[in-house]
């Protein structure tokens, strides 16, 4: 136990010197002059002294005159281009994939379906129509048997 509270207390203590370290290259590369940088360290210590704030609005809009000096500007933001927008598609006629999916005629699944039923009538249909065509036949031999006999 003691051995990890140990090594907690020393990554704590590693980070708070980098981030000692990081302060201070930062505070060297925002201020680029010498003497500036002295008279904007006075004139930020009188400051400090006298209102002490050191607020940062970057969504609220103060009422106060005084905190609206701390509102930040909001960030700009980059302009995205998509690459695959960007491209042209290719000049390909394309044909819609429904019409490849769909069937040629819309209703050959009921086809298949009754199929066997239509099949069943159709032969029914020609039968009937063979024996209407024999008694046409039969009828007409019976008028013309019986005109021949009258003769």
């Amino acid at each position: 136990m003691a051995t990890e509270e140990e090594s907690i207390e020393q990554a704590a203590a590693s980070r708070r010197e980098r981030l000692k370290a990081l302060k201070e290259a930062q505070e060297l590369l925002s201020t680029p002059d010498d003497d500036s940088a002295q008279a904007a360290e006075d004139k930020a210590d009188e400051t400090n002294e006298e209102d002490n704030l050191s607020m940062k609005f970057r969504n609220y809009v103060p009422h106060d005159k005084l905190l609206q000096e701390g509102k930040v500007a909001p960030p700009v933001l980059p302009k995205f281009e998509d690459p695959v927008a960007a491209a042209p598609p290719p000049a390909e006629d394309k044909e819609d994939p429904l019409f490849n999916i769909a069937p040629k005629k819309p209703n050959w699944d009921l086809r298949r379906d009754v199929q066997k039923k239509l099949d069943k009538l159709e032969r029914r249909t020609q039968k009937a129509i063979y024996k209407l065509m024999e008694q046409q036949e039969q009828e007409k031999q019976l008028a013309e048997g019986g005109n021949d006999i009258e003769d």
